[in-house]
């Protein structure tokens, strides 16, 4: 390995650190936000949680999508063929792991919540451009991309608005909720661990080299379904109810309920979110040490991502919630709308769902996307005065802004790391 090759490996490892750190800062509140708005979780209690999912979804099952982010967005035949086309595309990676990380933190300084997906391909994208020309993008992959920004949000929201209708005419809208509650909670707390085991084990754990059939993930997520629901309803038994409530029918303690499976719904949301996002720091990282160590021809070949990149992106991804996180999860848990724990757990389990099936569908999306989808349909749900339109405006514009600054500092970053490095190896 020659001088230049151990300098860029040690700055990609610094840059995807960075890089991850950011997404823990700005991304991470999307999982925990809601629960804080809604008073389920104390901000401590929320980081910690967060800290414990993010980390495992991230190292168990981040793999899958940092395929796509490491070598689906650039159309690697043309560095293959440039003159020194390999040190052109570990340049690229160390500007898009640079200026994503720099908008991501800049953002969150101010409390903006913004899709790290989004300024990770659009940093790609912006490299792609002015390293290789428009063909150095792949533009097929960047619009099916694309047309999953547009999907998951609808997805997501689609979702949320069945589960919160459900909930509403199921529990809440009856004549004696609690008795409603206690007899439909269980079948919601069967239904989240289920489900979301069933899409993360059904050949979800490829770097563990786990791979389970059909029949087999089913019958392990009815069993962590049913298990989850049987302690769930032995704990609602035990909930105090005096009888001026149980009386009146009173709906607060649907949300009573409702706020245990909210926690349990942003644990999805963590975990999902881990499994998503990581490639958003270790997909360049991981491109870099496969051209380090065979050339850029090792990525067209299809070789796991090192298991230590998967726990360097999930460590970064626990200090930047657990030092900055707090900032974004401010915005989005009490400065955006007003949330109540059964709200939250629709937009959550939707968000969760729609994330862990991209995640095992290998498609970068915008958490954020998803769960503002999964908050719309909950307004939705409610009725259309309920949304806030400037919340709605705020955030679509950010969501346009973010792509084209990715993009732009992705381009002076690579300007100048080209130029230094040219420099050096000059020098040398």
């Amino acid at each position: 390995m020659g001088t230049e090759s151990i300098i860029i490996l040690t700055l990609a490892l610094g840059f995807g650190f960075y890089m991850a750190w950011n997404i823990g800062a700005n991304d991470v509140a999307n999982a925990m936000g809601t629960s804080i708005g809604s008073g389920a979780l104390t901000m401590k209690k929320a980081i910690l949680i967060a800290a414990v999912f993010e980390f495992a979804g991230a190292f168990l099952v981040g793999s899958h999508v940092t395929e796509t982010v490491r070598k689906g967005i650039i159309d690697l035949s043309i560095f293959t063929e440039m003159e020194n086309g390999t040190s052109i595309l570990m340049y690229g990676m160390l500007a898009s792991l640079l200026a994503a990380g720099a908008w991501l933190q800049i953002a969150s300084y101010f409390g903006w919540p913004v899709s790290t997906t989004h300024s990770i391909v659009g940093a790609i994208v912006g490299f792609g451009i002015i390293a290789g020309g428009a063909a150095g993008v792949d533009w097929g992959q960047i619009v099916k991309i694309v047309m999953s920004w547009a999907i998951s949000p609808l997805l997501s929201g689609t979702i949320a608005f069945v589960v919160f209708s459900v909930i509403r005419h199921s529990m809440m809208n009856v004549p004696n909720p609690i008795q409603a509650t206690k007899r439909w909670a269980p079948a919601f707390i069967f239904l989240v661990f289920a489900i979301l085991t069933l899409v993360t084990f059904f050949k979800g754990l490829k770097n563990l080299h786990l791979n389970l059939s059909f029949s087999e993930a089913l019958v392990i997520a009815a069993g962590i379904g049913l298990v989850a629901s049987i302690i769930g309803w032995l704990l609602i038994r035990r909930i105090h109810v005096d009888e001026e409530t149980a009386t009146h029918g009173d709906v607060q303690f649907v949300e009573k309920i409702f706020t245990h499976l909210q926690v349990m719904s942003a644990c999805f949301v963590a975990f999902a979110h881990g499994a998503n996002d990581v490639a958003n720091a270790i997909g360049p990282l991981a491109a870099i040490v496969s051209i380090v160590n065979g050339g850029a021809n090792a990525l067209v070949s299809k070789t796991p991502v090192p298991v230590w990149i998967l726990g360097l992106g999930s460590i970064g991804i626990v200090i930047g919630l657990s030092t900055w996180g707090w900032r974004v999860i401010e915005t989005i848990g009490k400065k955006i709308t007003e949330l109540t724990p059964v709200r939250g757990f629709s937009a959550e389990f939707a968000a969760a769902t729609t994330i862990v099936l991209a995640s095992r569908l290998r498609i970068p999306i915008s958490t954020t996307h998803t769960l503002v989808g999964g908050v719309l349909g909950v307004g939705i749900a409610r009725g259309i005065e309920s949304l806030n339109p400037r919340v709605v405006r705020d955030i679509f514009t950010s969501w346009i802004v973010t792509l084209p600054a990715g993009a732009g500092m992705s381009i002076v970053f690579f300007l100048i790391i080209k130029t230094v490095f040219d420099n050096f190896g000059t020098a040398i």
